[in-house]
């Protein structure tokens, strides 16, 4: 266990935003993160528990107590489940699923971040969502103060949400176990434009790394590939989520997709662009991806609150032309 002083938030995400951490804790595995957390939650310090960074827009304010930071790595096999510690790259996971013929999480290939970070946010892309593959969430529950297993009817996962999401802070993760398929091809592609770029029908598989290296091209493509020689990479990837409404509520010319529960899915990077915020806009150092609109990005010098407010714009603009109401996919935290 690590103890500096000398940190800003803003060194810890791909944002690049944030003030000075006033004590930041760097643990090297479980038992190192639950002593982490226990200690700033008896003494009563403020706590914030980061992975990657990715998903972040930290408060301009910096952190007035504890950012423990979870370098825990690690990844046991038995048989074809894999149970990683909540430090792990995830895209180093998704490679050594990949090496090994394990299918179910290709398409989440290139994701920036942590593995203990999936299953907060149900991470998806190209047709494919954690939950669809985790069996078993390890927890501290800072609540009860006790480690636990959570199962993933108790995760409860929907769409970019779960459990974990809806009460911050309670649950910490420290490792997460994933049921795969063998075999060398990948699960059926459900994704239109993966399935074009691979050059298969949707519901075909295709080789494992066939779908890896397809979706890792398409991500660089729109700056969704962690590069810190890339400045449109420097973002947390999709900055809203797409929004599901009544089917009756659909915006005429919107790529839209059906919903198990018969309501319908928008492009979010449709309305973007739509109301007037398409790619390359600006606004002093921050604003959308010049590679995609729904990535917003920041310069040198960018504050968390320039940031926020360019968000709330977008948001007032889709608002007022479509009806629609869009919801940030990054967690804002507050000081």
């Amino acid at each position: 266990m690590q103890e500096r002083r000398d940190v800003r938030l803003a060194d810890l995400t791909t944002l690049g935003v944030g003030g000075p951490i006033e004590r930041l804790v760097e643990v090297a595995d479980a038992e190192e993160l639950v002593a982490a957390v226990r200690d700033a939650d008896e003494s009563g310090r403020p706590l914030l528990v980061l992975g990657g960074g990715s998903n972040v827009v930290a408060p301009d304010e910096g952190w007035a107590g504890d950012v423990v930071l979870v370098r825990s790595r690690g990844i046991r096999r038995d048989g074809d489940e894999l149970t990683v510690q909540a430090g792990h790259d995830w895209d180093e996971l998704v490679a050594f699923t990949v090496e090994n013929r394990l299918a179910g999480i290709e398409a989440l290939s290139g994701i920036p971040g942590s593995t203990g970070a999936t299953p907060i946010q149900n991470v998806g892309a190209y047709g494919q969502e954690v939950a669809q593959t985790i069996t078993a969430v390890r927890v501290y529950d800072r609540a009860e103060k006790s480690e636990r297993t959570l199962d993933p009817a108790e995760c409860e996962f929907a769409y970019r949400d779960s459990r974990l999401k809806r009460d911050p802070g309670r649950f910490v993760v420290l490792e997460v176990t994933f049921a795969l398929h063998p075999g060398t091809r990948s699960r059926p592609v459900s994704y239109a434009e993966l399935a074009r770029t691979i050059g298969v029908e949707i519901g075909e598989s295709a080789p494992l790394a066939e779908v890896r290296e397809a979706v890792l091209r398409l991500r660089r493509g729109k700056g969704m590939v962690w590069d810190p020689a890339d400045p449109d990479s420097r973002s947390a990837g999709s900055f809203f989520t797409n929004p599901i409404v009544p089917a009756e509520h659909a915006v005429e010319g919107c790529p839209s997709w059906p919903t198990p529960d018969g309501q319908v899915k928008l492009s979010a990077a449709w309305l973007v662009q739509h109301a007037g915020f398409g790619r390359g806009t600006r606004a002093g150092k921050v604003g959308t991806s010049s590679r995609h609109s729904l990535a917003l990005t920041t310069e040198d010098g960018a504050t968390a609150a320039e940031l926020l407010a360019f968000a709330d714009r977008i948001v007032a603009a889709v608002r007022e032309k479509f009806g629609v109401s869009l919801e940030r996919e990054p967690t804002a935290v507050r000081p």
